[in-house]
C-alpha cells in the first residue's frame, strides 16, 4: 500500500489494484453481477456499501450535513458535491461551450445537449433517453412498480420525487384545508387535482422541454406546441390555435369583446390573466425581482429581458442584419424593420403598427389616457416607462455617466442614446428619403413629413402639427406667453430658439460660417437655410403657384399669400401679420426703437434691412440697373418707380381732380 504497488489485475480492462478483494469487487462492472438487493424496492447493487447508501432513500436518513448552510445529505459524496455550490468551484468545463460544471458526471449529462445522444433506451417501447435515470423511471412504467410509497394514504409512486411532491399535499390536507379555501369537492380525485392550486405541485413534466404541469389534460395541450398542431382555427381569419379555450381568447380580438374590467379604472381586457397583470399598476406590485441588482418587476417577462442586462447575452439574432437580441419578441418586432408588416391598424386615424403594445400605446393619443400619475407632483403620462423617467427629475439621481464627457443619466436607455452624439452612430433610416436618425422616436417624427400625418391640432384655430411640441410652442402665439427672457435687455421670447437667437444681437457670435463664401450665421439653421442660394435646391414646390423653397418652414409661411392667413397681430394697432419676424418689425413702429444705427452718419433704423439699404448712400453702390436705359439704382423700389418712366404707366391718381401719377412722392 506504502509503495503503491499494484500487482492485481484482469485481462479486460487491464485495470490494476492494490488488493485482491478490490479487484474482485471492480470485476462485478464487468459481469454485471448484483448480489445486493434492496427489500424495500428490490433494486440491485454489485456493493454492500452502495445498498447502505441507497437504503437511506427509504429512510430518509441524512447523516452528512453542511456547516455552511446546514443542508443535509444521505451520502458523504453527496454532500461533497453539494460543497462546490459555496466555493463556486467548476473544474469541468465543456469544449463547446465553455459552461462550467461542479462534476464530471454533470459535464458528461451536458454534452449531450450538443450531440443530442440518447444512449439509453426502453427495450420495451424503444423509447430513448439522455440520461439513465429518466430510463429507469420509464421502465416503471412499463413494470407497473411503485417502489416509493406515502406513509398517509399507501399511494405508490415510480420516483421519490413523485411521492415527495404527494406528501405536501397530504400535509396540506391534514393541517391546511379548512383554512385554504373551504372550496368542496364530491369526487377525492378532483380534490387531490385542487390541491394543487395551494401547493403549487407539478406531477407532470414534458420529456422534451422539462417544463412542469399540475394535471394531465395541460400536459397534451403543451404537446400540441412542440408538434405544432393546432386543429382549431379562427374563421374570421384562419389562425390555427392548439386548444378550443386559445381559439375562444383569440375570438374576442374580432368581437372586441372585454369581459373582465378593472374595479379601479374601469379599463377591460380580454383575458383574466391580462386582468391580473394590468392591476399590479394600481398596486405596484412587484413579485418578480432580480437576484443581482433587486430590481422588482410585475411580470415574468419583464424580469426575463431585464436580466440580459446584466450578461449582456443576445441568444436570438436576426437572419438578415445578423443583429443580435436577449428576447425571442425583440427578435420578432425587429423582422418588422425589414418586412415593414405592419398588421395592426388604428380604427380612428387608420395608422398601422408592427405591434400590438404599440397600437395600444398610440390610442392614448386620441384618448388622453394617461393612467400614471406622479405621487410628487402629479402629473400624469400615458406610459409608465414615462413615468419612471419623470420620478428622476425629482430624485435628481443619475446612476449612469458617459466616459467621455462625464454627463450623468437617470436610465442606462439614456446613456446609450447620448452616446450616438460621440459615436455619429444613427440606426434608424428614413426609407423614403434615406435620412438617419440616431433615435427611433425622431425617425417617427421626421416620417410625418412624408405623410403630412398632423395628430396633434390647435382648439383655438384648428391648425394642425406633427409633433406635440410644436402644438405647445404654438399655443403661445394665441396665449403671448414669453417664458424666455434675455438677461441683458429683458426681452421676453416664446420659445427658446428664439433666444438663443437674439442673444447673438448682442454678442454678434456667428460660430456657423458658409464654407463657400465664408459668410458667418448665428444659428445652424440660418445656416442650412443660406445654403440654399449656392445650391439653388428647392425641394419644397407650392402645389398652387409652383414656386420653389429650399425649406419647409418657408413654403409654410409662402402658402399664407394665397390664404391670406395672417395669425400674427399687433396689441396696439390690431394690424395682422403673416409672418412673427413682420410683426416685430411692425411693432418697432410703435415704440419707435431704432436698434441698428450707420457708423457714418449715426442715423438710427428699425430694421437691419434697411440700414443695409441706407449704408448705398454713402457707398454710392447702385445694385439695381435698368435694362432699358441701363441707368443704375441703389434699392428695388426705386428700379421699379423709374420703370414707369419707360412704360408712362400712373398707377396713382389724386382723389378730387383724378391727375395720375407715376410715383407717390414727387
Amino acid at each position: 500500500i506504502h509503495t503503491n504497488e499494484k500487482p492485481f489485475s484482469r485481462d479486460v480492462c487491464h485495470k490494476k489494484f492494490s488488493h485482491k478483494s478490490v479487484l474482485n469487487l471492480h470485476f462485478r462492472i464487468h459481469t454485471n453481477e448484483k448480489p445486493f438487493s434492496c427489500e424495500v424496492c428490490h433494486k440491485r447493487f454489485s456493493r454492500k456499501d452502495h445498498l447502505n447508501r441507497h437504503l437511506r432513500v427509504h429512510t430518509n436518513k441524512k447523516p452528512f450535513s453542511c456547516d455552511l448552510c446546514h443542508k443535509i445529505f444521505s451520502g458523504k459524496a453527496y454532500l461533497n458535491q453539494h460543497l462546490k455550490v459555496h466555493t463556486n468551484e467548476e473544474p469541468f468545463s465543456c469544449d463547446v461551450c465553455h459552461k462550467g460544471f461542479s462534476r464530471k458526471a454533470d459535464l458528461n449529462r451536458h454534452l449531450r445537449v450538443h450531440t443530442n445522444e440518447k444512449a439509453f433506451s426502453c427495450d420495451v417501447c424503444h423509447k430513448v433517453f439522455s440520461q439513465k435515470g429518466h430510463l429507469i423511471l420509464h421502465l416503471r412504467i412499463h413494470t407497473n412498480e411503485k417502489a416509493f410509497s406515502c406513509d398517509v394514504c399507501q399511494k405508490g409512486f415510480i420516483g421519490i420525487i413523485q411521492m415527495n411532491r404527494h406528501s405536501l399535499v397530504m400535509f396540506v390536507m391534514q393541517n391546511f384545508l379548512v383554512t385554504t379555501c373551504d372550496r368542496s369537492f364530491n369526487r377525492k380525485g378532483n380534490l387531490y387535482q385542487h390541491l394543487r392550486v395551494h401547493t403549487n405541485e407539478k406531477p407532470y413534466y414534458c420529456d422534451i422541454c422539462h417544463k412542469r404541469f399540475s394535471w394531465k389534460n395541460s400536459l397534451k395541450l403543451h404537446f400540441q406546441a412542440h408538434s405544432n398542431e393546432k386543429p382549431y382555427s379562427c374563421d374570421v381569419c384562419q389562425k390555427g390555435f392548439p386548444t378550443k379555450t386559445n381559439l375562444n381568447q383569440h375570438l374576442r380580438v374580432h368581437t372586441n369583446e372585454k369581459p373582465f374590467s378593472c374595479k379601479m379604472c374601469q379599463k377591460g381586457f380580454s383575458q383574466k390573466a391580462h386582468l391580473n397583470r394590468h392591476f399590479r399598476v394600481h398596486t405596484n406590485e412587484k413579485p418578480f425581482s432580480c437576484e443581482m441588482c433587486h430590481k422588482g418587476f410585475s411580470q415574468k417577462v419583464n424580469l426575463n429581458q431585464h436580466l440580459g442586462v446584466h450578461t449582456n447575452e443576445k441568444p436570438f439574432s436576426c437572419e438578415v442584419c445578423q443583429k443580435g437580441f436577449s428576447t425571442k419578441a425583440n427578435l420578432n418586432e425587429h423582422l418588422g424593420v425589414h418586412t415593414n408588416e405592419k398588421p395592426f391598424s388604428c380604427e380612428v386615424c387608420h395608422k398601422s403598427f408592427s405591434r400590438k403594445s404599440h397600437l395600444n400605446r398610440h390610442l392614448g393619443v386620441h384618448t388622453n389616457e394617461k393612467p400614471f400619475s406622479c405621487d410628487m407632483c402629479h402629473k400624469s403620462f400615458s406610459r409608465k416607462a414615462h413615468l419612471n423617467r419623470h420620478l428622476g427629475v425629482h430624485a435628481n439621481e443619475k446612476p449612469f455617466t458617459c466616459d467621455l464627457c462625464h454627463k450623468g443619466f437617470s436610465q442606462k436607455g439614456d446613456l446609450n442614446v447620448h452616446l450616438r452624439v460621440h459615436t455619429n452612430e444613427k440606426p434608424f433610416s428614413c426609407d423614403v428619403c434615406h435620412k438617419s436618425f440616431s433615435q427611433k422616436t425622431h425617425l417617427n417624427k421626421h416620417l410625418r413629413v412624408h405623410t403630412n400625418e398632423k395628430p396633434f391640432s390647435c382648439k383655438m384655430c384648428q391648425k394642425g402639427f406633427s409633433q406635440k411640441a410644436q402644438l405647445n410652442r404654438h399655443l403661445r402665439v394665441h396665449t403671448n406667453e414669453k417664458p424666455f427672457s434675455c438677461e441683458m435687455c429683458q426681452k421676453g421670447f416664446s420659445q427658446k430658439a428664439n433666444l438663443n437667437r437674439h442673444l447673438g444681437v448682442h454678442t454678434n457670435e456667428k460660430p456657423f460660417s458658409c464654407e463657400v463664401c465664408q459668410k458667418g450665421f448665428s444659428t445652424k439653421a440660418n445656416l442650412n437655410e443660406h445654403l440654399g442660394v449656392h445650391t439653388n435646391e428647392k425641394p419644397f414646390t407650392c402645389d398652387l403657384c409652383h414656386k420653389g423653397f429650399s425649406q419647409k418652414g418657408g413654403l409654410n409661411v409662402h402658402l399664407r399669400v394665397h390664404t391670406n392667413e395672417k395669425p400674427f397681430s399687433c396689441d396696439v394697432c390690431h394690424k395682422s401679420f403673416s409672418q412673427k419676424t413682420h410683426l416685430n418689425k411692425h411693432l418697432l413702429v410703435h415704440t419707435n426703437e431704432k436698434p441698428f444705427s450707420c457708423k457714418m452718419c449715426q442715423k438710427g433704423f428699425s430694421q437691419k434691412a434697411h440700414l443695409n439699404r441706407h449704408l448705398r448712400v454713402h457707398t454710392n453702390e447702385k445694385l439695381f440697373s435698368c435694362e432699358m436705359c441701363q441707368k443704375g439704382f441703389s434699392t428695388k423700389a426705386n428700379l421699379n418707380q423709374h420703370l414707369g418712366v419707360h412704360t408712362n404707366e400712373k398707377p396713382l391718381s389724386c382723389e378730387v381732380c383724378h391727375k395720375s401719377f407715376s410715383q407717390k412722392l414727387i
